[in-house]
């Protein structure tokens, strides 16, 4: 452990000098790598420095002891330290399981309404207001991207993009089929009716991380349309994206200009084939992807949320909570900290 520790260190040191550096100055693409490389870094190297000072207090404390008018104090700063010492090397055990590389980015989250028709579109409605608060809960920024309206209300589709810090890390488990159980507000008999809605969260792609070919791209541009269907402007300035070799599609609505639906557009696209790619991996890894806490397939049922019951169940860990109503108003944290907790798990037992 002590010598992974020395690595990130001695690697975390060459980082820094490497930056100040003026072949890296002016090369932006090796600057964003190695600063990237060095975010990861940081928190491992900061707790490092923590405690090589506990090594050194306990060093100092035991030759305090030496001193008999000092006896009674150096066993005490020993104690204390000793105790921090162990608890560091505990926490160091999860520090330096293998980071997800994309733990740091941002995202874009896509929901659609799915089975259920009507009632299925207002729960997606519901689980983006649900992200939506959770963001603003973490002080993230929300963005909508491109919206389907359902006639019922909600969205049969609905995409947005969350920017903070290390917003991936937190929401990457929400990938899957959301299961609802609720009077629909469209029921007259008073019926509980099951219904879902699929989330898919896939990590902003930078430049250096893929790259896609203009002769692969098909770009159609269209008036963008409003509530009902009815068009907001005159001009083309909704942009759609379709993927040739992948037949891959994105369209993009939300912004005022052409450019800017086209660049956010663009976006949404290196983030999907992103996805795909990672997906195509974890199948060839096979065991990996079945032992992951969400594969990210949508026709993984990972979540019920039961109003009747007041109860929100994550079917992949076994976690419930009676709080359906302070988790639809964003109160994720003890469900996203309970299925980092077990991933964590998992990790720590070679699985």
């Amino acid at each position: 452990m002590i010598e992974r520790l020395e690595n990130i260190e001695k690697r975390y040191d060459e980082i820094m000098d490497a930056l100040t550096h003026p072949d890296v100055i002016n090369d932006i693409k090796k600057t964003m790598e190695l600063s990237k490389e060095q975010a990861l870094l940081r928190e491992n190297y900061e707790a490092y420095q923590e405690y090589k000072k506990v090594l050194q207090n306990i060093k100092e404390a035991k030759e305090l002891m030496k001193d008999s008018e000092l006896l009674e104090f150096a066993k005490e700063e020993l104690e204390e330290n000793e105790k921090k010492k162990k608890d560091m090397e505990d926490a160091f055990e999860i520090m330096l399981l293998p980071k997800d590389p994309n733990d740091g980015k941002d995202v874009i989250v896509e929901i659609r309404g799915a089975a259920g028709g009507d009632e299925a579109n207002i729960f997606a409605g519901d689980l983006y207001r649900m992200y939506t608060y959770y963001a603003e809960s973490n002080g993230w920024k929300v963005e909508e991207l491109n919206a389907v309206e359902g006639d019922a209300g909600g969205y049969a589709q609905v995409e947005f993009k969350i920017k903070g810090d290390n917003v991936y890390s937190k929401l990457k488990y929400e990938s899957g089929s959301h299961r609802v159980q609720r009077i629909p507000t469209t029921e007259s008999n008073g019926r509980i009716q099951t219904s879902t809605a699929t989330v898919l969260v896939m990590p902003e792609v930078d430049d250096i991380d893929i790259e896609i070919k203009d002769s692969d791209l098909r770009i159609d541009t269209f008036c963008a349309s409003g509530h009902g269907g009815q068009g907001v402007n005159t001009t083309p300035s909704a942009v759609r994206i379709t993927h040739i070799p992948t037949n891959t599609v994105v369209t993009c609505q939300n912004q005022r200009s052409q450019i800017q639906n086209k660049a956010e557009a663009m976006e949404v696209l290196k983030s999907r084939l992103y996805q795909m790619e990672l997906e195509r991996q974890e199948e060839e890894l096979g065991s990996e992807r079945r032992n992951k806490i969400g594969t990210g397939d949508r026709s993984e049922k990972i979540r019920t949320y039961n109003y009747p019951q007041n109860r929100v169940t994550d079917h992949r860990i076994g976690f419930s909570t009676m709080q359906l109503d302070r988790v639809m108003d964003g109160d994720l944290d003890d469900i996203i900290n309970a299925l980092i907790t077990e991933d964590q798990a998992r990790k720590l037992r070679g699985e």
